[in-house]
């Protein structure tokens, strides 16, 4: 390579398990997968990730897809059926990580809370992402971007004093908190 010194991908070797879907959880998987994880994308059946339907759309696929979704190789996985949990226990068994953004309590219904998945494997970290945090009194609300960027005021300082508030051009909060989520350290 024309004298040039190739480094390894910092996380190459990390494997981890994405159950989650649109933005805020899955784009921190697309940013780890750029840092050199194996990302492992569960998916519905038959639809796959929602964001595969969000256009703008060129040659039929979508563009917000084809960005958000890099790095990752994916498996149709029904997580609503005991066949496919135990499918995702075989793969957790195998992972590093796990990165989840559903409704606290979700996972648990399905026996994929973390307390069930560190059963299987003790060395596993998981990453939660939602609106309103695991606990607390707004911890079962759902939590789009626009919900978060209200929420937390955005929303407040932008656009006309005299009109309704302008939400910004792309879903900050979402990527903010994938951001966050992939780089964090506790």
């Amino acid at each position: 390579m024309c004298g040039q010194e190739v480094f390894a991908s910092p996380l190459e070797g990390l494997k981890v398990i994405e159950l989650g879907t649109m933005i805020a959880g899955p784009v921190g998987c697309t940013l780890l997968g750029d840092f050199g994880a194996n990302i492992i994308k569960i998916e519905l059946p038959k639809q796959g990730d929602a964001l595969r339907h969000l256009g703008p759309f060129v040659d039929g696929e979508s563009l917000f897809w084809n960005v958000d979704g890099r790095n990752k190789k994916s498996v149709a996985i029904d997580l609503h059926h005991p066949e496919g949990q135990d499918l995702v226990k075989q793969l957790v068994a195998q992972a590093d990580a796990v990165v989840e953004n559903f409704r606290p309590g979700t996972l648990g219904k399905w026996g994929l809370a973390f307390n069930d998945l560190i059963k299987i494997n003790p060395k596993l970290v998981m990453v939660s992402v939602s609106g309103f945090g695991q606990n607390g009194p707004y911890a079962s609300r759902a939590a789009y971007d626009r919900v978060a960027i209200a929420f937390g005021g955005l929303l407040n300082i932008t656009g006309y004093p005299d009109r309704p508030p302008v939400r910004p051009g792309l879903p900050m909060a979402d990527y903010l908190t994938a951001l966050f989520s992939a780089f964090s350290r506790s």
